[in-house]
């Protein structure tokens, strides 16, 4: 075990590089070795302590994987799937951790992944807050007790300037819900509400994305017959606890062999 992991945040003028470089700043058990950005992007070369408006930090922005993940432990990445891509795959090359919060990924995108987790460890997950993978558990328990005289529906909503629906997290819970009843979720997903769509397929799971605002995360699952309605929820109220997860995510598989793992890897609940 190394006394301070040394991370790599890649897309480090969004909304959670911004984040994760601030917590990981503050912490004293990992440290920050490298920032990236897309080619081009006005953040490169410039020293991001500056940039974030404060002291000189001795980090310049990069858009060079190759060079930055050299002597790191961990890449945090929550950007686009043809980026990650990229990335783990310069990981793998490297030998370099990575945990992966981006979504919105395609099947092509996935194999892509496992591919470089054959040569290093990787840890992905639609959403990394202990609360959200409590809720998966639960809604996997509560599909699995329910017949399908209970319409599932995955109600999740998100800021405006979110690129995909249903998030990462409503597949999650879908997915566990698919599990709970022993069918896969391709064959019962239900997206398509618009129009004269016709009544609801007994046993399908149906998803609705909200966007508007600056919300951070709210997902619900219902559970609803004829005679009752149970509902689980999860609200995050800020961005830090995605990024305390990705952060509990890179201590944990810097040390592990390859492979892909998830957040209940990481949180010890498989």
């Amino acid at each position: 075990m190394v006394d301070e992991t040394r991370i790599v945040v890649t897309g480090a003028s969004g909304r959670m590089g911004q984040m994760l470089i601030k917590m990981i700043n503050a912490s004293e058990t990992v440290v920050l070795h490298g920032a990236l950005e897309r080619e081009g992007h006005a953040w490169i070369g410039k020293d991001l302590g500056a940039i974030l408006g404060g002291n000189e930090m001795g980090i310049l922005v990069s858009d060079r994987p190759c060079d930055t993940f050299q002597n790191a432990h961990a890449v945090i990445d929550f950007t686009i799937p043809d980026a990650t891509v990229a990335f783990a795959q310069e990981a793998a090359r490297k030998g370099v951790a990575h945990v992966i919060g981006t979504t919105g990924s395609t099947n092509e995108h996935l194999s892509e992944i496992r591919k470089a987790a054959e040569k290093t460890a990787i840890v992905r997950a639609g959403n990394m807050s202990l609360g959200v993978n409590l809720l998966v558990k639960l809604t996997k328990q509560v599909a699995a007790a329910l017949d399908v005289d209970f319409d599932i529906e995955v109600i999740e909503s998100h800021h405006n300037k979110k690129i995909d629906a249903p998030s990462g997290t409503a597949l999650m819970l879908g997915e566990a819900a698919a599990e709970g009843r022993g069918v896969a979720l391709q064959d019962v997903r239900d997206t398509n509400r618009d129009g004269i769509v016709g009544e609801r397929k007994r046993g399908d799971i149906g998803f609705v994305a909200i966007r508007g605002g600056d919300i951070v995360g709210e997902h619900d699952v219902l559970f609803a017959s004829s005679a009752e309605r149970i509902t689980l929820r999860h609200v995050a109220q800020n961005r830090d606890v995605f990024a305390h997860g990705a952060l509990k995510a890179a201590e944990w598989v810097q040390t592990q062999s390859p492979g892909e793992y998830d957040m209940f890897d990481v949180l010890g609940l498989n």
